[in-house]
């Protein structure tokens, strides 16, 4: 056994690039895609579908800032909840829940650049030819992760500012078409305007829930911050108010410019609404646009994956040289390579997905899971000083996830399910095997 004492991560994030490190997360590439879908569900009232999606997130986020803030250390929801319900098995089962979802939206995500890729420069789109954009992507993340993440977060915001440049545009642009709009255009829209069911708006919030997904991740580089304690509630519920409050203004405008039934159909829809609102912008600016949020996705993704293992490693709960920090750039640079094989293994496999339909499942599970956890080491560890926020934050935060989960689709609970099994049967072992250790001594 190596008892070297490891080295730490190296503490260089402000603030400032935290918050942007988060709004880039839930930003991400899933809003030029996800309009449509909701529009398709909740029609004219998609704008309240985000609405609830953000309550939602919300709730949890609060539950996030007071356990980031009492708890800054990578390996977030493993550690939250083997802290408090006091069992590594548990911890492990969460952790593989949040690897697994990270794992699989990066290897999706990869999967999406090498099609926005191949689509810009216009070669054909060849088994071989994919194989290639998703390693060279990769490749390229994993040396940009293991660089650092002084550099992973410089450019985290570059991407950050182009993307949500392209958002604003569509925003601006969208609000100045509808100070004076084509009056046939108007009609299709107004046509469509018809009121919802509430079981369809439900519905719709469930899937924009996958548009906040991104602020969990932040506490994993809480190791990583010059004062986590004081900055790591700030960053989290700021990212959270930016990219809903930007989320909103984007559907709200999508659906008043563009029929919801046309947006529904559109393989682009933010491309459709510009196309609509700004006729004179190329569409090729908003596929470059996608590009960068795709990759920024996908970036975070990584960060946060491997330091979810190095945080694990820590806890015993994966094997401790998935812990070791490179000597020189101060990164895990073993979690890095896992991180890299299993979404470069998952990127090439049919299996994407069957696996990509389980994200919401499993990280509403885990959300359910952070919050009661919360409840009960405000119960068992109650302290006067620091972030803090009433009980019943968590216990509602609780339900309405339990709520959320009741409206994914059933092929999505099922596969999520499988997902759980896997963990408990990792968890069966790995139990089995600290017994056989205990024997021994």
């Amino acid at each position: 056994m190596n008892d070297r004492p490891q080295r730490e991560l190296k503490r260089s994030l402000g603030l400032a690039a935290v918050i942007l490190y988060g709004v880039g997360d839930i930003l991400g590439a899933g809003i030029y895609a996800l309009v449509g879908k909701i529009a398709g569900i909740a029609g004219s009232a998609s704008w309240l579908a985000f609405g609830i999606a953000l309550a939602v997130a919300s709730l949890t986020a609060l539950s996030y800032a007071e356990l980031g803030s009492r708890f800054p250390r990578s390996g977030g929801e493993s550690f939250f909840c083997q802290r408090a319900f006091r069992s590594p098995s548990f911890g492990l089962f969460i952790g593989w829940l949040v690897l697994t979802s990270g794992i699989v939206s990066l290897a999706t995500v990869a999967r999406a650049f090498a099609g926005y890729l191949i689509e810009i420069v216009a070669v054909s789109a060849s088994p071989t030819v994919q194989f290639v954009c998703m390693l060279l992507f990769l490749a390229t993340l994993a040396g940009i992760n293991f660089w650092g993440i002084e550099q992973s977060s410089k450019t985290n915001i570059v991407c950050t500012m182009i993307e949500a440049t392209g958002l604003l545009l569509v925003i601006a642009v969208g609000i100045a078409y509808l100070a004076d709009p084509v009056p046939a255009q108007a009609a299709r829209v107004a046509a469509e305007g018809r009121w919802p069911p509430w079981s369809a708006i439900g519905q719709a919030a469930a899937v924009a829930f996958f548009a906040f997904i991104g602020f969990e991740d932040m506490v994993n580089v809480s190791e990583e911050m010059r004062s986590p304690k004081r900055d790591l509630p700030v960053a989290i519920l700021t990212a959270v108010a930016i990219a809903g409050t930007v989320y909103i203004a984007v559907v709200w405008v999508a659906i008043k410019v563009v029929p919801p039934s046309e947006l529904a159909a559109s393989q682009a829809p933010l491309v459709t609404v510009v196309r609509y609102a700004a006729p004179a912008i190329p569409p090729w600016v908003f596929t470059a646009i996608a590009l960068f949020a795709v990759a920024n996705t996908a970036l975070l993704n990584f960060i946060m994956a491997s330091r979810l293992l190095y945080g694990m490693s820590h806890q015993r709960l994966v094997p401790r040289w998935l812990g070791e920090v490179h000597g020189r750039t101060n990164t895990p640079y073993h979690a890095i390579a896992v991180v890299f094989t299993a979404a470069l293994v998952l990127a090439c496999s049919g299996s994407l997905v069957f696996l990509a339909g389980t994200t919401s499942v499993l990280l509403l599970t885990v959300f359910l899971s952070v919050n009661v956890a919360l409840v009960v080491v405000k119960h068992r560890e109650p302290v006067d000083h620091g972030f803090r926020i009433p009980t019943l934050i968590p216990i509602v935060a609780a339900a309405a996830n339990a709520v959320l989960i009741c409206f994914v689709p059933l092929k999505s609970l099922l596969s999520g399910s499988v997902v759980m099994a896997i963990g408990i049967g990792i968890l069966v072992v790995e139990r089995i095997r600290r017994k056989k250790q205990g024997d021994a001594q």
